[in-house]
């Protein structure tokens, strides 16, 4: 049998990656090695992920509109310009000042140090109790007593006892 009798036809030789990356590409990956694919589409998504919150921003909405921003990404592959692909984003509308307010940008929390005990600074670790102040303490200054504990149990026991037990009244009966 021959290969023209299959239908199969073997490929002409290896193809290098586009990017003269040193590996071989293939046609269903556009000529690109899996790593130049993978970044490939990687920089595409973050374009268009960039451009739906610029157009996000922009119009002052929570999800965006067709007919707000339209997005072309330019497949074309530069060979001359060092062997990178880089997508193009192209904005079809004309471009306006984004102001970004300090609300949008949150900033990271540092991470807090180990739990120590709001009145001695002793490591607690685990072993911390929460007072209902919201302070941390160890087992020496658990108690409200020991560090001065600015909570009000008396309101506090006062407002539960009235929540649990509501005040009942019944109907006046008419006297004959």
């Amino acid at each position: 049998m021959e290969k023209d009798e299959m239908g199969c036809q073997a490929p002409e030789g290896p193809i290098l990656c586009i990017n003269n990356c040193g590996f071989f590409g293939s046609a269903a990956t556009m000529n690109m090695c899996s790593v130049c694919h993978k970044n490939h589409v990687l920089k595409q998504e973050q374009a268009k992920l960039a451009a739906t919150s610029i157009g996000n921003i922009v119009n002052g909405t929570g999800s965006s509109s067709s007919n707000a921003m339209e997005i072309v990404t330019s497949g074309a592959v530069d060979l001359t310009s060092g062997g990178t692909v880089e997508p193009q984003a192209i904005s079809a509308q004309p471009s306006e000042a984004l102001v970004v307010s300090s609300e949008t940008v949150e900033a990271p929390k540092p991470k807090d140090g180990p739990n120590r005990c709001n009145a001695c600074k002793k490591r607690v670790g685990l072993m911390g109790f929460s007072c209902r102040c919201g302070n941390l303490f160890c087992s020496m200054h658990r108690y409200s007593d020991k560090h001065d504990c600015p909570f009000d149990y008396r309101t506090a026991g006062r407002d539960a006892i009235a929540k649990a037990n509501p005040v009942v009244k019944a109907e006046k009966v008419d006297k004959i």
